[in-house]
């Protein structure tokens, strides 16, 4: 190990002490544990480690070579976790009633769903039952209930409208070839752990996007109130002007019907919330909507209330996606879909395993969500997702494990072989009204006020996202919701937090001098601390502020030796946790240009990763072992004694010795002949 080394004259330092609050006590600098030369040089091996680490799943990095078989098998079937664990006395009534309650719940709002993606009920029924069972086995989250929702039944309807007619078999296809490519991408997402992602779209996007989402849903479903057609869009304008210019054909049967049926679901939907009794309430509701409507019309035969009509009996049968040649023109929107999978599924998955004590791993549940999308496509299924509305119905319920999925999976089974003759008299405004009873729970306007009183920043992010998903589509509010987020991470990333630290009286704690006034700097000594890791989007922000703090230092108390100008520079450096190439040539040329101006830079507590980084790369020479420091309060004591001698110093120089070095730097080097270690 290699120690710095303190100027010797700091153990006499009593005037700079004084000064600085130290009194006439000796002044101890604690030396910095250098990097073995032997070390850097295995810094490169250290890197391809870690990055070989990083590939691995982190369930594999610490288990790799101890791993036993079943546990391997616990890994890529994740079922086996809690099929060997599971409770028979104690999980088994509730996973089956959790399984029975959100199965009713399901059956008519897939087909509303399946109505709301242009497509025949019968193909929601078939994407709430085979993706069911897959996704029990691999899937990783115990209570997530996955199915046809909302918002992927409209990007699916919005896309697919402008290729082919929703009546068509091309339109079915085209439905079925997106869920295999939206399971093939989130299979390759879940492989290559990407899972990460969506730490870069914030909440409040996230609540913009769905917001506005709900309303065009909402919009959309108007025509089985209304009674007569209108435009299929994703974009308010578009639905707004439809519905005012077909005013003349509303038909009023509909519409009151809708209207009840409406007001029947949000009023049992807000019992089954508030009270505990009455849970039950908020998944019999879909139900409740269903079985009323199709007495009515069976009783009365209105001629104005149009019903689903006549629903194939019977399980899917399999059968390979086709129109392939269309593959080129879905990509965008399988990409889409995979996204918003990404932010409803594993944004739902992971709170509710919090809640339920255990860990979830979102790269396995992209992966899950993947299979059961890619295996149900060849089962004639749409897209497919978590659900937030019966994933939560499933966790009130009381679900434990899986088995209260694969129940959901029996229900849409007998409803398949047995039941489809009673849907067919199921009126098309009921399941509208489905479909706006679940959607209204999605317009967060609560987080809009939220946000206003919190965060601007966070507000204008919600705001921009809302109104571009209202006014220009879905796929240009995902866009610009993402750009504008990612945009203010690289914009606080470019433009890291930097801090002047002053000392607290009384102490050797030096701290941001904005935040406590109290705080003291010294004369000819600049303090900073960079909150953030150092790279190149933000290194020539940083050295332009240092480049500020070197001339406009007023406004704080200042004490110790009075000079003219700036003659050191301290970086406190503890909260860099990385630094890269770019950041260490600007260090160099930073180093270098303060050397012309005969300012000296000194570092303080960089961590072992950044301090193996400046040594492999001649930074620790080039600044000198001697300016390395483990607490600023160090450096400054050593900074406070060079400019002591500094005032000392006569300050005119002979001009016949103009070749002579400098005032700086001859006290500097006289102080280096003196260097003698400190033991602390």
């Amino acid at each position: 190990m290699e120690i710095s080394y303190a100027s010797s004259s700091a153990k006499d330092f009593a005037a700079g002490g004084s000064g600085s609050g130290g009194g006439g006590r000796q002044v101890k600098v604690i030396p910095l544990r250098h990097p073995d030369p032997s070390s850097a040089s295995s810094s490169l091996l250290s890197s391809l480690v870690s990055l070989l680490a990083f590939l691995l799943p982190p369930r594999w990095r610490t288990k790799f070579k101890q791993m036993t078989l079943l546990q391997w098998m616990e890994v890529l079937i994740p079922c086996i976790r809690w099929i060997r664990t599971y409770k028979w006395r104690e999980y088994l009534q509730v996973d089956l009633m959790a399984g029975l309650t959100v199965g009713i719940m399901l059956v008519p709002q897939a087909m509303s769903y399946a109505k709301l993606a242009g497509l025949q009920p019968i193909y929601g029924l078939y994407s709430g039952f085979v993706p069911i069972f897959i996704y029990a086995i691999f899937g990783s989250s115990r209570q997530l209930a996955i199915g046809p929702v909302a918002l992927v039944s409209l990007l699916v309807s919005n896309v697919l409208a402008g290729i082919a007619d929703t009546s068509s078999e091309l339109y079915t296809e085209l439905a079925i070839l997106l869920a295999l490519m939206v399971g093939v991408l989130e299979c390759i997402m879940g492989f290559l752990r990407l899972g990460w992602i969506i730490r870069f779209i914030s909440h409040s996007v996230i609540s913009g996007f769905t917001t506005a989402s709900a309303i065009v849903i909402s919009l959309s479903q108007a025509k089985y109130f209304l009674g007569y057609s209108i435009v299929r869009s994703s974009k308010i304008i578009p639905l707004i002007k439809s519905i005012v210019a077909g005013a003349s054909q509303f038909s009023w049967p509909p519409f009151v019907m809708g209207s009840i049926i409406l007001a029947v679901l949000l009023v049992m939907k807000h019992l089954g919330k508030t009270k505990k009794k009455l849970r039950f309430l908020r998944a019999a509701g879909p139900l409740t909507a269903v079985v009323s409507g199709t007495v009515f019309v069976k009783v009365f035969h209105p001629s104005s209330i149009s019903v689903v009509g006549e629903i194939p009996q019977g399980l899917p049968k399999f059968s390979v996606p086709k129109e392939f040649g269309y593959l080129k023109s879905l990509i965008p929107t399988a990409f889409l879909i995979t996204g918003v999978a990404i932010l409803e599924s594993v944004g739902i998955a992971k709170a509710l395993a919090a809640k339920n004590g255990y860990e979830l791993d979102s790269n396995q549940e992209l992966f899950g969500l993947g299979v059961a999308n890619v295996c149900g496509s060849f089962f004639s299924i749409y897209p497919t997702t978590g659900s937030f509305s019966r994933s939560a119905v499933n966790h009130e319920s009381g679900a434990k494990t899986g088995l209260s999925g694969i129940v959901m999976g029996i229900i849409m089974g007998c409803a398949l072989l047995f039941m489809t003759p009673l849907f067919t008299d199921i009126p098309q405004c009921c399941l509208a009204a489905i479909v706006i009873s679940a959607v209204m729970g999605l317009v967060d306007y609560d987080e809009a006020i939220f946000l206003w009183h919190t965060d601007k920043k966070d507000f204008l992010l919600w705001t921009i996202t809302c109104i571009t998903t209202l006014f220009f589509g879905i796929e240009i509010g995902v866009l610009v919701g993402v750009g504008s987020s990612l945009a203010f991470v690289i914009h606080e990333s470019a433009n890291p937090h930097i801090a002047v630290l002053g000392r607290l009286p009384g102490t050797t704690v030096y701290r941001n001098v904005q935040q406590y006034p109290e705080a003291y700097t010294y004369h000819g000594i600049v303090i900073v601390r960079v909150d953030a890791p150092i790279y190149f989007a933000n290194i020539s922000y940083i050295k332009e502020r240092l480049q500020e703090y070197e001339i406009d230092d007023e406004g704080t108390m200042k004490r110790g030796p009075e000079v003219e100008k700036i003659y050191f520079v301290i970086i406190e450096m503890a909260p860099v946790t990385y630094i890269d190439s770019s950041a260490i040539q600007a260090l160099k040329d930073l180093y270098q240009e303060y050397q012309t101006r005969g300012i000296q830079l000194a570092l303080s507590n960089p961590n072992q990763k950044v301090l193996q980084t400046l040594a492999s790369c001649g930074v620790l020479e080039l600044i000198g072992k001697e300016w390395y420091f483990v607490r600023v309060h160090d450096a400054v004591q050593v900074c406070l004694q060079h400019v002591q001698n500094l005032k000392e110093s006569p300050k005119k120089v002979d001009p016949a010795m103009k070749n002579e070095p400098s005032i700086f730097q001859r006290s500097w080097k006289q102080n280096d002949d003196l260097k003698e270690p400190l033991i602390v």
